[in-house]
């Protein structure tokens, strides 16, 4: 007998994902990274894509192991290399204020890309003299704040990763500590809710954010299973959560309650669904990176998404 979510709800309708293109042969590099060896057991990656963002008809993307930044023509399908550097990229997230993607570095800290001078400058990268752990995903407020993850290698085992905000006059607090590995992030339509992927937690956690800038009652909005856990994350118009799962191969979609709306399967070509973001004409295309086989795949969703 079943006691899992399909136990109390219809099992909510699934969506299959399709492969709008994939990283070329000549940017792939099997080997060993510090990346490889201290995250993936020594598995050696030929790539490991992440952080998808949408200006115009340009897809930028992360790639981990070997500090790169790619930019994809929407209109032509064509790859071509940003920036390569002594990094680990992860997150991305336009700046409007700054005119620059910010970037999260498991390496270096909380990264600045200009684009029309390729230069990178460092935001952040300790607080109070101690190190970050190694950061992974960020999201920029309509102010100019950046929140980010401070995941490193914490999880159960060390409960230790952080959750930080970059105020737009320079102010950092400390929003979650004790986070078992805090990954992707998305705020609601009206910033006062924070989402939070704790991957080693499996779990999804929902943070009230409150008028004077503290953190409240902050509980578990979605649980899952599975090897790996939720990674990165979107919303929409209507308020749906949309959740990457790193190991099942699977957007999870969420209503504003929290109860399942739609699955969607990324099976097909990898099981590695680490992160989501909108783009396309009509703002209603989720990009989806599949990691593990480098694809970028797409769905149309029937209302718009929040960036």
């Amino acid at each position: 007998m079943s006691f899992g979510l399909d136990a109390w709800y219809q099992p909510p309708p699934t969506i299959n994902a399709e492969e709008l293109t994939t990283l070329p042969s000549k940017f792939r590099r099997l080997g060993l990274s510090e990346h490889s060896q201290n995250q993936k057991r020594g598995r050696p990656l030929d790539s490991f894509l992440e952080g998808p963002l949408v200006r115009g008809n340009l897809l930028y993307l992360s790639d981990i192991p070997y500090g790169r930044i790619f930019a994809v023509d929407l209109l032509t399908k064509e790859w071509s290399l940003v920036i390569e550097y002594d990094g680990e990229p992860n997150g991305l997230a336009w700046h409007e204020q700054r005119q620059q993607i910010i970037i999260a570095d498991f390496k270096q800290g909380v990264l600045a890309l200009d684009i029309a001078t390729k230069k990178i400058s460092t935001i952040m990268n300790r607080f109070n003299g101690e190190r970050l752990k190694g950061p992974n995903d960020l999201v920029i407020t309509r102010s100019g704040s950046i929140i980010f993850t401070d995941q490193g290698m914490s999880g159960l085992q060390d409960p230790s990763g952080r959750v930080y905000r970059i105020q737009s006059d320079g102010r950092i607090d400390i929003l979650l500590r004790n986070c078992p590995s805090p990954n992707g992030l998305v705020l609601d339509a009206t910033e006062t809710t924070l989402f939070v992927a704790m991957t080693r937690d499996n779990s999804v956690w929902l943070v009230p954010l409150y008028g004077d800038g503290s953190v409240q009652r902050t509980g578990r909005f979605s649980t899952y299973g599975g090897v790996g856990g939720p990674d990165g994350m979107a919303t929409d118009e209507e308020g749906n959560i949309f959740v990457a799962h790193s190991t099942l191969g699977t957007i999870y979609v969420h209503d504003r309650r929290g109860l399942p709306k739609a699955r969607i399967s990324t099976q097909k070509y990898g099981y590695g669904s680490t992160n989501v973001t909108w783009g396309g004409p009509d703002g209603k295309t989720l990009f989806i990176v599949e990691s593990e086989s480098g694809s970028i795949l797409t769905i149309q969703w029937s209302c718009k998404g929040l960036v």
